[in-house]
């Protein structure tokens, strides 16, 4: 059988990310997706122009739906918007033995805020303590710990103050950094360091969403954290050179570029 990944997020109008790019991202890796809404969002390339989340018993009720009946190889979380989301879906996925990929979304490409500030203890205290990997940006490092990574010698810094939350990896992403795009993935004691060209290329929406289903995706076939990651860094950044304009502002990174060219 397929196997069958998870996201638990929300969801995006314009395509590019949240549930959407998390969906594409799992067809183009040959799995099964499937979903739980936890929010729906007004958005476009421009911005996020309204959120309403679900209520929790929603939340709860569609993952019980599919795991009870279909079950999941991997899960992968994305926008849970407020404290009882966060803690809910914490709830089931600490009671759902598979690897789980946690993208502790905070803040949206264009600056918008996804996640209440309220919320942030529950990231920390209840959902990291379940991942099997996180995947930080480095604005949401600041947000979790209150570091400011500035420098790529500070990712190893930063990955530790992830690490004692709790998540059995972390993956810091140092995309926002200058020169060359370096990622740093350890468990506390084996390192990897996961370096790729950089783009000159605008059209980033979706990226960390991409990346995060994409690691669930290969852990879901089979892939050791080291090779999923690996993996997934290298079709995120095959998207992003094939990412396109969208509207009027920051396009999508192409989830099917690899479809294209018989590549999975």
């Amino acid at each position: 059988m397929k196997p069958r990944v998870l996201t638990v997020a929300g969801s995006d109008s314009g395509g590019g990310a949240g549930i959407q790019a998390d969906l594409k991202t799992m067809l183009a890796l040959g799995v099964h997706g499937m979903s739980v809404v936890t929010a729906v969002t007004a958005q476009n390339s421009l911005g996020v122009q309204g959120a309403w989340e679900l209520p929790a018993e929603a939340v709860r009720a569609q993952y019980r739906s599919v795991v009870d009946d279909i079950g999941v190889q991997a899960v992968k979380t994305g926008m849970l918007a407020s404290a009882e989301l966060v803690e809910t879906v914490a709830g089931l996925i600490g009671g759902t033995d598979v690897p789980t990929v946690v993208d502790p979304v905070g803040i949206s490409k264009h600056g918008d805020s996804l996640l209440a500030d309220s919320a942030l203890d529950a990231v920390r205290t209840k959902l990291l303590p379940v991942a099997t990997v996180a995947t930080p940006n480095l604005d949401e490092v600041t947000q979790l710990t209150g570091m400011r990574v500035e420098s790529e010698e500070q990712l190893r810094e930063a990955a530790a103050a992830v690490l004692s939350y709790g998540p059995r990896w972390v993956l810091i992403k140092g995309g926002h950094l200058p020169g060359d795009a370096v990622d740093f993935l350890t468990d506390g004691s084996e390192e990897h360091w996961l370096r790729a060209p950089r783009h000159d290329n605008r059209h980033t929406h979706g990226t960390g969403c991409t990346l995060a289903s994409a690691i669930a995706s290969r852990l879901a076939q089979g892939d050791s954290v080291p090779e999923a990651v690996t993996a997934a860094k290298a079709y995120v950044t095959g998207a992003i050179a094939a990412g396109f304009a969208l509207g009027g502002g920051i396009g999508p990174v192409d989830h099917g570029w690899a479809l294209r060219r018989g590549l999975s």
